[in-house]
């Protein structure tokens, strides 16, 4: 039953590192999010990048020692932490780009 529950939950976090990892290279124009793209990240997205950051945190602690021979660690750790926890944390609730949304600047009429 064990061996069972285990093999799901690998399929699972393979599956979600292979469907998340496409969304990195989308390039967004709408940054106004609607309601509705604000409820499904604050649901759905941001849930599940949360499980990719600690899925891709655990493969990154399992395949440090063979990157760090290999010379790429800090490649790694970038892939597989740090692009996922940015879009974890630091983004916009419905924005699909990473980064902080940039503040508008309004000028005063003279």
């Amino acid at each position: 039953m064990t061996r069972k529950i285990s093999r799901t939950l690998i399929a699972t976090a393979a599956a979600c590192l292979l469907a998340f990892s496409s969304l990195g290279h989308a390039q967004a124009v709408d940054e106004s999010p609607s309601a509705l793209a604000m409820t499904a990240d604050a649901l759905l997205v941001r849930p599940a990048l949360l499980a990719t950051t600690i899925v891709g945190s655990a493969v990154y602690l399992v395949s440090l020692p063979f990157s760090a021979l290999g010379g790429n660690a800090g490649e790694a750790g970038k892939v597989l932490v740090l692009g996922p926890a940015e879009a974890t944390f630091v983004r916009c609730l419905g924005c699909t780009r990473s980064g902080r949304k940039a503040d508008t600047v309004e000028q005063s009429g003279q």
